[in-house]
């Protein structure tokens, strides 16, 4: 099979396209023809730096794909000709999707939501598994809450802002003036242009005051003392980036989660969720619940050191995605 190898740590010009064997079956596991993978900033950051997870780096990036199942192991649940997508590779000594086959522990995939294309199922895995994490399963966010997601134009954010809709909250999403029209596609009970608001004003504007049940800040860095002072006492934070100052987390007694959806993948540990999560999201996508952005570009993963490009230079509007 072709694929893209990734030589070495550097600038966008590290990776070749060279020919590698086909992967071999395991159990557990199936082989997908891969049709789509989406850029996401720790496939940037894998490629361009050394992180924890540089020293059992594969010679293939990418977790996120779309694609047919060609091979299963003996007793499967997927059959071949499955259309199925998920976030499996490219990380911790597993190959990922920038190459036609991959193979994937068929407990971190589910079968692809049927209203979609590969391309736009290939955007979801890495950033739908993230936000179903912080607004489900850690933050538990209720019918009727206020919910402030920052960055809700992103790649994580735009799916937060969704699931929160779906979920029943009241939803305020901060974002730059030429992605208003976006989020407001997007649902957005509240947006609101953080070049000409102030904290107390959306505060005020959103909660009468009293601060929001529940932040997600997808920007974090210092930007999360602006999430600290939106939030009500006792409310509730998550964020997915690290955070140096968290004192405020003390004095307004709030629930602070961080998010690492790597983390079925890298250490092992139950894998089956992100599946479990991946089944969910499909049934809500079919139900109209949830869609994906996606950006104007269009490139192959032959083209991958452009999707690179495009994702650092900060002006893509949606999930940059490589069809294959």
């Amino acid at each position: 099979m072709k694929a893209m190898i990734l030589t070495r740590l550097g600038d966008v010009t590290v990776f070749e396209e060279q020919d590698r064997p086909d992967p071999i079956i395991t159990d557990g596991h199936v082989i997908v023809e891969v049709r789509a993978t989406s850029v996401n900033p720790i496939d940037t950051m894998l490629r361009a730096s050394e992180t924890p997870w540089s020293q059992n780096l594969p010679e293939i990036l990418h977790g996120d794909f779309a694609g047919v199942v060609i091979e299963t192991s003996p007793n499967s649940r997927f059959r071949v000709g499955d259309e199925v997508y998920g976030c499996a590779g490219g990380i911790a000594g597993m190959n990922g999707a920038l190459a036609e086959k991959m193979l994937v522990d068929e407990s971190l995939i589910a079968l692809k939501p049927a209203s979609l294309t590969m391309r736009e199922a290939a955007a979801l895995p890495l950033v739908a598994i993230t936000a179903w994490e912080a607004l489900v399963e850690k933050m538990n966010i209720q019918p009727g809450e206020t919910l402030l997601v920052h960055g809700a134009t992103g790649g994580v954010g735009h799916i937060a802002l969704q699931i929160g809709k779906a979920l029943g909250a009241t939803v305020a999403a901060t974002v730059r003036p030429h992605k208003y029209d976006h989020a407001q596609t997007l649902g957005a009970d509240y947006v609101i242009d953080v070049t000409d608001t102030t904290v107390s004003d959306y505060v005020g504007l959103c909660t009468d005051g009293k601060g929001f049940d529940a932040v997600f800040d997808t920007i974090a860095g210092e930007h999360i003392q602006n999430s600290f002072e939106a939030v009500r006492f006792n409310g509730k934070v998550a964020t997915i980036l690290p955070v140096n100052d968290t004192l405020p987390v003390a004095l307004k007694g709030l629930s602070f989660h961080s998010v690492l959806m790597l983390i079925p993948m890298t250490e092992g540990i139950e894998r089956f969720r992100h599946g479990e999560i991946l089944r969910q999201i499909a049934v809500w996508v079919d139900r109209g619940l949830l869609k994906p952005l996606l950006d104007e570009s269009r490139f192959t993963i032959w083209d991958v050191a452009k999707g690179h490009e495009r994702l650092e230079s900060k002006k893509a509007i949606g999930k940059v995605v490589l069809e294959v």
